[in-house]
């Protein structure tokens, strides 16, 4: 009950009040002489009477109004407390989390190391990491993975190591060996990532690279490439690649001479033609997923497009432009004026030396009449077999089939899904 309501209840009550008393006067009070009030004893006790009941209806009156405030103020109390708790249950929390006070929950995590004495000093952010790599590597490209580390580790990037061949003790004889994370997982490619980069668990890290091992970073400089990225507010990207020294995979990771960035390609001839019209991957914007990088937004959405039993990850790279916190031929692009070498080394499977993918494979793959949605992974025993590098390449194109085929599936049972980038195609002859 609002206060304006409760003075007016008030007021009325004292005009009850008043007109109860008037009304309980003895009747020769009426009309008595104020003259002879003191000089008339039945006049003395007539006031007195009159007094006296004047005085317990006042009481009676100033104890309800006290007893009203009471109640009022409780209905009022209750009234917040409704309110409070309505509030409440509108409120957004993490599952799991009700049974803590909202000021504890700690919603977000990160990599940093933490010393196991004395403080830290968490108060200067200016000497926080905010960027973080995560490699796939193996112990027989220990001098190129640690050119990588060591120059992403010299502009103050927090680094995680996935070791596939399940090799950690031979790195520590290495500077940085105890400044970066390490991981196990034997016979897992860099998606493993999946596992362990949840985007609440890096949400304190604005870029995510995600890189192969066999890459070669001579003139590659990290922290001016996120300076560029900024810039050009490119989500997702890819250094481009030295065209002389690389192996090559699509044109249009190629590095252009005096330019900084370019977000698409041309080719007018021969096979995987890109046109003035072609406004699709791998034409126009569109990275390769040997040296992808991610802002925080874009990982977010990239983790949740990656395929938890899909190892490979072959095929997402023509789907991550959705990622992009935009339209993705403005928000995807290759950095021209940081480049590095893709020397193209097989790793899981063998020797052999890895054959380039094109995009009429790809396409080939997508369109097949593969059925069978389950992967079936090889023996993890045989996955350094010299000869079982023709077993990993065969199983990345079932996977791709199958990432194709629940890609499909999905727009065709989300009713609600609208897919911007209906209209992009690549012309092809």
């Amino acid at each position: 009950m609002k206060l304006s309501t409760f003075l007016y209840i008030k007021k009325l009550l004292f005009i009850f009040f008043f007109v109860l008393a008037l009304f309980s006067v003895p009747g020769d009070m009426k009309n008595f002489n104020f003259g002879s009030l003191l000089s008339e004893p039945k006049s003395r006790t007539s006031v007195a009477t009159f007094v006296l009941t004047a005085s317990l209806l006042f009481g009676v009156y100033l104890l309800g109004t006290a007893f009203y405030a009471n109640d009022l103020k409780i209905l009022q109390r209750s009234q917040m407390e409704l309110k409070d708790s309505e509030k409440c249950k509108n409120r957004c929390r993490p599952p799991g989390s009700e049974a803590l006070p909202e000021g504890i929950l700690a919603k977000t995590s990160d990599l940093e190391m933490r010393p196991l004495w004395g403080s830290f000093d968490n108060s200067n952010d200016s000497n926080r990491s905010l960027s973080l790599l995560a490699i796939a590597a193996g112990i027989k490209q220990k001098d190129l993975v640690n050119n990588i580390i060591t120059k992403f580790l010299e502009n103050d990037f927090v680094v995680m190591v996935f070791h596939y061949d399940g090799i950690v003790d031979q790195w520590n004889d290495l500077q940085w060996a105890s400044r970066v994370i390490h991981v196990s997982a034997m016979n897992q490619t860099k998606w493993f990532a999946k596992r362990f980069l949840h985007p609440d668990i890096v949400a304190e890290y604005d870029y995510i690279f995600l890189w192969d091992e066999d890459l070669d970073i001579t003139q590659f400089n990290p922290g001016r490439y996120i300076s560029i990225v900024k810039e050009e507010e490119l989500d997702i990207s890819q250094p481009a690649l030295d065209p002389r020294k690389s192996e090559i995979h699509h044109h249009i990771t190629v590095r252009q001479k005096n330019s900084k960035v370019h977000r698409r390609y041309f080719k007018f001839r021969g096979g995987g033609r890109c046109y003035e019209n072609s406004t699709g991957p791998p034409c126009f914007g569109w990275v390769e997923m040997m040296a992808p990088v991610f802002s925080k937004a874009a990982w977010r959405c990239s983790w949740y497009l990656i395929q938890n039993d899909l190892i490979h990850g072959w095929g997402i790279d023509f789907q991550l432009g959705y990622c992009a916190q935009g339209d993705r031929k403005q928000k995807v692009g290759v950095v021209d004026a940081e480049y590095i070498v893709h020397l193209g080394v097989p790793s899981l499977g063998g020797s052999n030396h890895a054959s380039n993918v094109s995009l009429t494979n790809q396409k080939n793959t997508k369109n097949s009449t593969y059925t069978d949605d389950l992967v079936k992974p090889s023996n993890s025993s045989d996955i350094h077999g010299g000869n079982d590098r023709a077993e990993v390449r065969l199983q990345s194109y079932t996977e791709m089939r199958i990432f194709w085929r629940r890609w499909d599936r999905a727009v065709k049972d989300d009713k609600c899904w609208v897919d911007r980038y209906a209209y992009d195609k690549r012309k092809t002859s």
